[in-house]
């Protein structure tokens, strides 16, 4: 009887450990899920995978989706989604070689203007949503396709090197620097710049009120709003930050290639999507963050590392992605009930 007792007394404390296991589990998915993939990559491939050079090319074939993702995140957080960041960056990539190239303008007056473009472009789109009530979807959707037009009519439908000027100068070296490494050579400026991003975006979203305000949407936009919330202002904000970082992503995607395209970006929307859900947030919004995107981005940059070591077939790479993320998102139905609001 006493034994029976004492287990009695001890199965609630078990239960409560084994739920909080779960949920620490669930919480941090996309952190076990890239640690499961290190390992298993440096097993597969122990003599180049984990050499420092390697893995900092991880971060730097990483940076432009890890970018776009993280602006992919506060949208889907509020319950939206943003279809035209793969466009966006087309454009921001031909708007940069452009200005550079064609029009005179030195790096940072092109850079600045570049970033307005993609901010307006996101605010408008925010409007459309926010505003008129148009589904994220469509407004998305057809930004793509105007974002796309606009590169196109920008660049004369073809790509535009940014190693000389039309008046026959070269472009000042500095924008170079984007494309290239800083600390003696070893560390990649995109590292850099999505690492820089991404602190600062969990740092926002973390200890800002308008961090909150982009929650509370995502939970419940009704209540929300009776609570006080400036809900079209929220909104019509966090596609203008979206917008914003698509632009980012473009200036450092032309920097790498040294060039701006307008077919550039093509389905990139779709791998900024992956890694947020990868990265454990709702797509109905409310629940996510940036170290879980971010952690995402990074695991689908070490399998397309690990898979190109290997010499898997680029279709078949496509294959194992895919399957990857729908096993990711399938996971989501195992969260204890508690942890899907």
């Amino acid at each position: 009887m006493n034994a029976a007792k004492g287990l009695e007394e001890h199965l609630p404390g078990t239960r409560s450990n084994g739920a909080t296991v779960i949920a620490t589990i669930f919480k941090f998915q996309s952190l076990f899920g890239l640690v499961a993939v290190f390992i298993l990559a440096t097993i597969l491939d122990p003599a180049t995978f984990p050499r420092p050079d390697n893995l900092l090319d991880v971060v730097r074939a990483s940076a432009e989706n890890g970018i776009l993702a993280v602006g992919m995140t506060m949208v889907i957080l509020i319950g939206g989604i943003d279809l035209s960041v793969g466009s966006v960056l087309g454009m921001a990539s031909v708007g940069i070689s452009v200005l550079l190239a064609h029009s005179g303008f030195g790096m940072w007056p092109a850079i600045i203007c570049v970033l307005g473009v993609g901010l307006v472009f996101g605010i408008l789109q925010g409007i459309a949503n926010a505003r008129f009530k148009i589904q994220a979807f469509i407004v998305t959707l057809a930004g793509m396709q105007v974002a796309r037009g606009i590169a196109r009519i920008w660049s004369g439908g073809q790509g535009v090197s940014i190693t000389y000027q039309s008046q026959g100068g070269p472009v000042s070296d500095a924008f170079a620097f984007i494309g290239g490494k800083t600390f003696g050579g070893t560390v990649p400026i995109p590292a850099i710049i999505f690492i820089v991003i991404a602190v600062l975006a969990a740092l926002f979203l973390r200890f800002t009120t308008f961090s909150r305000h982009v929650y509370a949407i995502g939970g419940n936009e009704k209540a929300a709003r009776l609570s006080g919330v400036p809900v079209l202002r929220t909104k019509i904000l966090v596609f203008g930050i979206c917008g914003l970082l698509a632009a980012l992503a473009g200036i450092v995607h032309a920097g790498q290639l040294n060039n701006g395209d307008p077919n550039d970006g093509q389905t990139y929307e779709l791998d900024a999507i992956a890694a947020v859900v990868i990265g454990g947030a709702s797509l109905t919004g409310g629940r996510g963050g940036v170290l879980g995107t971010v952690a995402g981005a990074l695991l689908v940059g070490v399998l397309r590392n690990i898979l190109a070591l290997r010499g898997v077939n680029s279709d078949l790479q496509l294959i194992i992605i895919g399957l990857v993320i729908v096993l990711t998102a399938g996971l989501q139905l195992l969260r204890p009930a508690s942890m899907r609001a």
